[in-house]
């Protein structure tokens, strides 16, 4: 199994290693699980997340080879370049990658696991949590930092921002789920607004995050609010006509 560590953790290495080995019998489920796995592992007084990748089709584990990174070195990667470019999230420990003949069969990447207070998705659920407008509003000033450096997180969604209340007051955000990212030297409005559509489907949260990230872009806040509302929708619409279809899928399976 290839195995790539951060140099910061090679006083770790054994043990890390040993608990890849023994990822099916030993550790924590940290989540639900539903694609891939995530546990959790005590080691130096801190805990270790290592998530598991689900194991990819014929076609992917031959792309995964030869032709692709898979999402264990991507995640790996991505969280390197973060870091360096001064946006939060867990540090990057290690990633493996276990081949056979066909291909790709198993990865993982694992990285210290972060406690935070809560996620972008109790914005969207809970109208009402305390600090709901200052949270928002920091969360859009931190998107904007990533949108200015280059960075389009593909995954920009409820549950991939973890939130931790500082002690001065102020939040402080760190993305997770981390394989899908392109990187810009300059972003354009529209990338920029359609970055927005996984958020939520909240038309006055669209209201208050168009109305922040107006203090800091060229463009006026009609203009965004019209450009980041349209995005949402757009992506509500095609993600229940996917949702439709699945439902068909399965009704004809059966």
């Amino acid at each position: 199994m290839l195995q790539i560590f951060n140099i910061d953790f090679n006083f770790i290495k054994n043990e890390v290693v040993c608990y890849v080995k023994n990822f099916n019998s030993e550790g924590s489920i940290f989540g639900n699980g539903d694609r891939n796995v995530i546990k959790l592992f005590e080691l130096e007084g801190k805990i270790i997340n290592i998530k598991s990748f689900k194991i990819p089709n014929l076609i992917n584990k031959i792309a995964y080879k030869y032709f692709r990174k898979s999402k264990a070195k991507r995640s790996f990667e991505y969280a390197t370049i973060l870091l360096k470019k001064g946006i939060g999230t867990p540090q990057p420990i290690a990633y493996f990658e276990n081949f056979n003949s066909l291909g790709l069969r198993d990865s993982y990447y694992v990285s210290e696991h972060l406690e935070a207070n809560l996620t972008f998705r109790e914005l969207v659920e809970v109208p009402d949590f305390p600090d709901h407008d200052v949270i928002l509003r920091q969360f859009v000033k931190f998107t904007f930092d990533l949108h200015e450096k280059g960075i389009e997180f593909l995954d920009h969604s409820p549950g991939n921002t973890l939130i931790k209340k500082e002690a001065n007051g102020n939040y402080s955000f760190y993305l997770v789920d981390l394989n899908r990212m392109n990187f810009h030297e300059v972003m354009d409005f529209d990338r920029r607004m359609k970055n927005f559509r996984r958020l939520t489907p909240k038309k006055e949260m669209i209201a208050v995050m168009s109305n922040e990230y107006a203090k800091y872009y060229q463009e006026s806040e009609p203009l965004i609010f019209e450009k980041m509302w349209q995005a949402t929708t757009q992506f509500q619409e095609d993600f229940a006509k996917k949702r439709r279809l699945k439902k068909k899928l399965k009704f004809w399976k059966s």
